[in-house]
């Protein structure tokens, strides 16, 4: 059992509660270690407010959700009526309405420009590979808890929406009509999928979103933040063992931080109060439509968040497995030609390309648009090891390596803005093309990211005071 510590005689009533507290709960510790004595690169710039950013919009997205349950009416056929209750009815319930749904979006926003930041900077190289992994598993987790809470306000697009994508999973082969029917539990979007998809958005997925947060963090707090140099400050230390160019988180970052935070805050109060549904990119206007299962929308598409994966599922075609059979064949042909490997790896190679192509042919293209889809998400998982590169930062790497980064950045908004139009010829074409830039950015870099004449990285941060 520890060792109870006495407070000073002179100290205040304050001093005696955090000690009594203390010494029962590691308060003080606690914060120390992640807060007041956790020391930060001293040349964090503009990209590294939008992680403390997510959190804010997390800590929204809850308190909201928690006021919008206490109204809502997980039923079919009262659903959107208890929504539109709680938009006319219930004090200020517009407005804790219009926060959610804005959240929903703000979220997503900060939580890709904070992983872009990652890619720029190579915050998931070691020994930042498990931090980079747990952003991940956040990301995956909170396309399923945003995928979930689209189909609660019961309205055209949201029945609709849930309807198109819960039949992807149905091109599985063998279990694809079983698995839709166990995630509907119905044969077709009903009741039963609205108690689900309730379920897992209100209690299931949100416990295990906040577990990986708090494991995200901790493993940040572990390692140490990464910073634009991609310079381990922990390399250097003083006397006492703190960091030469660090410098503690409070009072320094809460500063830097709050002032983010309150440029965020303006910038998201404008949309809630003047333009919620964004021209009907945040709050499609079908959606204030009730759900009608005799009625499918014209043009039926996600939320602007999921449009670039969706973008990719329905480039998917015939075509492009034909593309992805030649791609596949020609690739294994220059390992033969030009490999440096031995015989019988080359004879490998020819085995494993030819299952491919044939695997490829042996299911529909369906099938396919779906692990197109999946596999958009699953491949960033491995990104810590795939980039090659002798340096982390996009500062010290050769200089026509931003341009493949700005190549990629617009491609997926190219795909994000198609997954949102109706779809037409050149736009799939587009779709294509992009589809392949964004795996081959990822594929590639084994090999790309090698290449080039790299800049020397400096011993220790750079730094101009501002």
């Amino acid at each position: 059992m520890a060792e109870f510590k006495e407070a000073p005689a002179n100290a205040s009533a304050g001093q005696k509660l955090l000690n009594w507290v203390d010494n029962r709960f590691p308060a003080t510790k606690l914060w120390n270690e992640h807060v007041g004595q956790y020391y930060a690169p001293k040349n964090f710039n503009f990209w590294y407010i939008f992680g403390s950013l997510s959190l804010l919009v997390l800590v929204i997205q809850i308190v909201t959700g928690i006021f919008l349950v206490m109204h809502y009416k997980p039923d079919a056929g009262l659903a959107f009526a208890s929504v539109e209750y709680i938009m006319r009815d219930v004090p200020w319930g517009w407005l804790i309405r219009y926060m959610h749904s804005t959240g929903a979006s703000a979220f997503f926003i900060v939580v890709y420009l904070h992983m872009f930041r990652g890619l720029l900077y190579g915050s998931y190289r070691k020994p930042r590979e498990l931090v980079w992994i747990f952003g991940c598993a956040i990301f995956l987790c909170l396309m399923a808890e945003a995928f979930m809470g689209y189909l609660l306000p019961w309205g055209q697009m949201s029945y609709w929406g849930a309807q198109v994508i819960v039949n992807l999973f149905a091109a599985v082969p063998l279990v694809g009509p079983d698995l839709a029917l166990l995630i509907r539990g119905d044969y077709v979007v009903s009741d039963a999928t609205l108690n689900r998809f309730f379920s897992f958005h209100v209690i299931a997925v949100p416990l295990v979103l906040l577990g990986l947060v708090v494991a995200h963090i901790i493993a940040l707090h572990e390692v140490g933040s990464n910073n634009p140099d991609g310079v381990e400050i922990k390399s250097k230390k003083d006397a006492l063992g703190r960091p030469l160019d660090g410098i503690p988180f409070h009072p320094y970052y809460t500063t830097h931080d709050i002032f983010g935070t309150s440029v965020f805050l303006m910038a998201f109060s404008a949309v809630v109060f003047f333009l919620p549904e964004f021209g009907g990119y945040f709050l499609e206007y079908n959606n204030f439509i009730p759900a009608d299962p005799l009625k499918t929308p014209a043009h039926i598409a996600p939320v602007w968040y999921f449009t670039p994966f969706y973008s990719m599922l329905r480039a998917t075609t015939d075509l492009m497995v034909n593309v992805l059979c030649v791609i596949v064949g020609l690739g294994a042909l220059g390992g033969v030609v030009k490999g440096r490997f031995g015989g019988a790896a080359k004879a490998a190679l020819v085995v494993i390309a030819a299952v491919a192509i044939v695997l490829l042919k042996t299911f529909d293209a369906k099938f396919w648009g779906v692990v197109v889809m999946g596999g958009a998400v699953i491949i960033l998982f491995f990104l810590p090891w795939l980039d090659h590169s002798k340096v982390k930062s996009i500062r010290y790497r050769p200089s026509w390596h931003k341009y493949v980064y700005a190549v990629f950045v617009l491609f997926f908004l190219a795909l994000g803005y198609l997954g949102a139009q109706p779809p037409s010829e050149a736009g799939n074409y587009v779709s294509q093309l992009g589809t392949l830039v964004y795996f081959g950015f990822f594929l590639l870099m084994p090999w790309w990211s090698q290449l080039g004449e790299f800049k020397p990285v400096p011993e220790r941060v750079t730094y101009v005071p501002h």
